[in-house]
């Protein structure tokens, strides 16, 4: 069992990317989903899809690339099981000038910076990625 299920995601979607992986497979959640339909909103990942049934399903995520370089540069995980950081709506600042984002739980569900910055509502920072 994974302690920290979010990093354990970010980190195998980042480290698929950097070895020019065609996919990337983990197991479902209700929270990766969502951090999967905000990653593909935000165009860092292409088409994801539920596989499996019952308890064995899991999430099958395809990877994008620019050329040869991987789409997702880099990740940073910001609020951790240990220590939960929380940002007020003032907090929130663009993330590697704009070419990033981070990614934010709120009240109104999953949502990048930019997001919650039109919408005026600040949550937990989940984690960075550029």
């Amino acid at each position: 069992m994974v302690a920290d299920p979010i990093s354990d995601m970010i980190i195998r979607i980042k480290n698929a990317s950097a070895s020019h992986k065609e996919v990337v497979t983990f197991p479902y959640s209700k929270l990766r989903e969502q951090i999967c339909v905000l990653l593909e909103k935000e165009n860092f990942v292409g088409a994801f899809s539920k596989k499996g049934k019952k308890i064995t399903k899991s999430l099958e995520v395809s990877l994008i690339y620019n050329g040869r370089l991987p789409r997702i540069q880099g990740v940073k995980r910001i609020s951790k099981p240990s220590r939960r950081i929380y940002k007020k709506i003032s907090e929130i600042r663009p993330i590697r000038r704009g070419y990033g984002m981070l990614a934010l739980s709120t009240p109104k569900g999953i949502m990048s910076d930019s997001e919650a910055r039109k919408s005026k509502i600040g949550g937990e920072a989940l984690f960075e990625i550029w």
